[in-house]
């Protein structure tokens, strides 16, 4: 198809500061076959306006409500009212580049459905950024630049949520916003993972990031840490572990512990090793701590792997290469 339609859907909720400029960055665009399915999500202050002032001068931007709250069921509204042979998503207070919508789906048409545009993205702020998000952008790129996102997926988010694009068909498989797992953008990309998309790699800043006190992903409990892990073990149980293989978790630091719990609590069986000798020979959790070298003589193994501290992360890695075992198929980083 020349020049598909492509739907962006904004939930949106009191961003009456940053909305304008989101929504002229996407009137800008060069790329024009474009529809914004834009939800209000019970905003008090003047977005709702801002949106509507858009919507009166172009009919590619349509506005609605949202009858529940929260930014799942707006997501999941915005989608019912889309039509567009891509999806992509944007949020209100961010900004994208003039030929974000064009590369992508340039991309997308030229690699065909089974595969998921991505782009490299800029955090700014008014206060500067700190510098977890600066770690967190630079890690992001890095896989973006080489489309490798899903090999490092149990770390963090690997896809930016308010910058990659999918072909409808694509998005179906994959469940669209229909789950009310938080986060959100984490659980879809465990998802796009799970169907098996393919990274497209991009080289290209296409999205500007804007970080600031009151975002949601500051405020909302949604976005804690105990979710982030949740999701993660989830999937690795649905996704990755098999009957025949024993399972690892190295590491008895916070983390550590909430999947050690976790896991008791599921009545899964596993291993637990760490290389502080404090705390080796420990019985936590009906569980008794070994040394890390029980997994010299372990076949058939998967580890999950919390320790979050980069230069233990570097013998850790070197411990399982020496095992000839391989990242992201025998252990996995959850930080």
């Amino acid at each position: 198809m020349v020049n598909p339609l492509v739907s962006i859907v904004i939930p949106f909720k009191d961003v009456d500061e940053y909305f304008k400029e989101c929504l002229n960055s996407i009137q800008n665009q060069t790329y024009k076959n474009w529809e914004v399915i834009a939800i209000n999500d019970n905003s008090s202050d003047n977005s709702l306006a801002i949106a509507n002032t858009f919507a009166t001068k172009d009919a590619r931007f349509k506005i609605y409500s949202n009858d529940e709250s929260g930014i799942i069921t707006a997501l999941r509204k915005a989608y019912q009212h889309s039509k567009g042979e891509y999806i992509t998503r944007m949020d209100a207070d961010d900004h994208m580049t003039k030929d974000r919508i064009e590369t992508m789906v340039t991309s997308l048409i030229q690699k065909g459905k089974g595969h998921l545009a991505v782009g490299k993205v800029k955090y700014f702020s008014e206060k500067g950024v700190n510098d977890g998000y600066d770690r967190y952008e630079k890690w992001l790129n890095k896989l973006t630049a080489s489309g490798d996102n899903f090999k490092e997926i149990y770390k963090e988010c690997v896809i930016p949520s308010p910058c990659w694009m999918v072909h409808r068909a694509d998005f179906e498989a994959c469940d669209a916003f229909n789950p009310d797992r938080y986060p959100e953008d984490y659980d879809l990309a465990f998802r796009f993972y799970e169907k098996g998309l393919q990274c497209i790699p991009c080289t290209t800043t296409l999205h500007y990031w804007r970080d600031y006190d009151h975002r949601t992903s500051r405020t909302s409990e949604h976005y804690a840490q105990n979710y982030f892990l949740d999701i993660k073990l989830y999937y690795f149980l649905k996704l990755e572990l098999q009957p025949t293989h024993k399972l690892v978790v190295w590491g008895a630091g916070k983390k550590g512990k909430t999947i050690a719990s976790s896991l008791v609590e599921k009545d899964i069986p596993f291993l637990w090793v760490c290389d502080n000798q404090k705390k080796i020979g420990k019985d936590i959790y009906g569980v008794k701590l070994l040394h890390y070298s029980a997994l010299n003589n372990l076949e058939h193994s998967k580890t999950i792997i919390t320790v979050a501290n980069e230069e233990e992360q570097v013998q850790i890695k070197s411990f399982f290469q020496k095992l000839n075992l391989k990242p992201a198929i025998d252990y996995y980083f959850f930080c």
